[in-house]
């Protein structure tokens, strides 16, 4: 009688055979340019062609209207009629306009760089202060009152401008109504002249016209932040104050980055406001000084150079916004 040894018979399993050297190395497929759906074959150069029209906009209402403006800051003034003569070949260019405006003249306009950037980094701390909180409420605390609060948000969109100051304009008169409350409150002795060169009445003009900019984008980053993050907070035992600081307000800084970066840009060039509120050279800014020279003649080529000025002061928090985006998508 012959014994049988082995194990329990089972559901056999196919052998697993080791790797072979011979075998060829499997790699990952290369994103070819095929439709998913469709397979439709494009040819390589169908996805950049589609990038033309947007290349010849840019080139011809940016590229073209900013080298022209540097040929007209680095050219000459027309002897006769006192206008601007751009020169367009670079090894012609002449730095005299910016020797005037950086140099013999720069203690005079220094004053109007200190102005603008008092203004501009005070009007945006304080629209920062004001819209992180509205824009906090609305998206953690509006509940179905949110879409309304959205509208009365964006409702200033729709109005003019140049009509909400007119506006500021009467109610800040020496017999506007603000004066008129605080009088009659015996908040001050005598009513207050608002609209001659006080830098208050212009930040506060700044503020006004620019923080709806400042609102929306806000919203929308912390209208993005998962909740549960800070329900975990404060289950680790984090209070209101912490969870907050330690949890929304990083969350919350590319928004605040954005935010900063789209007021702050259109404020260094802002005129209009300075001119309706104060229109005094006490509260001159760099944008005022562009106007004037835009309007003077022979002073064309100085309004180039301002304009260059200006635009190399804001591409530096625009450079630094871009540099921190780049890193928090690197990060992530």
């Amino acid at each position: 009688m012959s014994t049988t040894t082995g194990t329990r018979s089972g559901p056999s399993s196919p052998p697993v055979s080791a790797p072979s050297e011979a075998e060829p190395v499997r790699r990952r497929p290369q994103r070819s340019h095929r439709a998913a759906d469709e397979g439709i074959h494009y040819s390589r150069w169908f996805w950049p062609s589609l990038t033309i029209p947007a290349s010849i906009w840019l080139a011809i209402l940016f590229i073209l209207p900013l080298y022209t403006v540097i040929s007209i800051a680095f050219g000459t003034v027309d002897p006769i009629f006192r206008g601007p003569l751009p020169v367009y070949e670079p090894w012609w260019w002449s730095g005299e306009q910016f020797g005037r405006v950086l140099g013999d003249s720069f203690s005079f306009y220094r004053i109007v760089y200190i102005h603008t950037f008092e203004y501009v980094i005070i009007a945006s701390a304080l629209c920062l202060v004001l819209a992180y909180t509205v824009a906090y409420y609305v998206a953690r605390y509006g509940g179905k009152r949110k879409t309304l609060l959205l509208v009365l948000l964006i409702a200033p969109f729709f109005i003019s401008y140049l009509m909400r100051m007119l506006a500021w304009i009467n109610l800040l008169d020496t017999e506007g109504y603000i004066n008129k409350i605080l009088t009659f409150l015996h908040l001050v002795p005598h009513r207050i002249d608002w609209l001659s060169g006080r830098p208050s009445t212009v930040i506060m003009g700044l503020m006004y016209g620019y923080i709806p900019y400042m609102i929306l984008p806000l919203y929308a980053f912390l209208d993005r932040i998962d909740i549960n993050l800070l329900e975990a907070g404060r289950d680790l035992g984090a209070g209101p104050a912490r969870t907050f600081f330690r949890v929304t307000l990083p969350l919350s800084r590319p928004g605040i980055l954005a935010a900063l970066v789209i007021v702050s840009l259109p404020m260094f060039g802002d005129y209009y406001t300075n001119n309706l509120l104060s229109g005094s050279p006490k509260t001159t800014m760099l944008g005022n000084l562009i106007d004037d020279a835009v309007g003077s003649t022979g002073q064309g080529n100085k309004a180039a150079a301002f304009v260059l000025i200006l635009m190399v002061l804001v591409l530096i928090p625009m450079l630094y916004y871009m540099r921190s985006t780049s890193r928090s998508l690197v990060n992530r």
